[in-house]
């Protein structure tokens, strides 16, 4: 196995608290009562009540996958590639459930889309790396 370059050592290390912040605001979320949600704007609260509960299982394995892969990265294992790719198929099902089913763009606005957007974005991009540092033998 190669020895991997300081920066892939860095990404992995940042992608992985980007991916820790994914899973406490998922614990967040999942941690409001009811009473928390009757306090939310008007269009957030519609958002609660049309999510479907697959979509709630999505974002759990796109945050949850996310962060194991960054941690099978730092350990150099090729689990990464899966593990990413796992979780970038939780990022399309929960952005197919946000924005298709729901209309998430509207209730939610313009900031959620980016936002989401950035969240699809590095989903894509670690599953590229992963499959790098899988090639140039950086894990395996």
């Amino acid at each position: 196995m190669e020895k991997s370059p300081l920066w892939f050592r860095i990404t992995a290390v940042v992608a992985l608290l980007w991916n820790l912040l994914g899973c406490m605001a998922f614990a967040g979320d999942l941690m409001l009562s009811a009473d928390d949600v009757a306090k939310l704007p008007e269009a957030h609260q519609a958002m609660y009540a049309a999510r479907p509960g697959w979509s709630v299982l999505a974002t759990a394995v796109a945050v949850v996958g996310g962060a194991l892969g960054c941690i099978a990265l730092l350990m150099k294992s090729k689990w990464a590639y899966a593990l990413f790719a796992l979780s970038l198929i939780g990022i399309l099902v929960q952005d197919y459930a946000m924005f298709l089913l729901i209309d998430g763009a509207a209730l939610a606005g313009s900031l959620a889309v980016i936002l989401q957007g950035i969240v699809l974005l590095v989903g894509v991009l670690l599953v590229l790396l992963s499959r790098r540092a899988i090639a140039r033998g950086w894990i395996a």
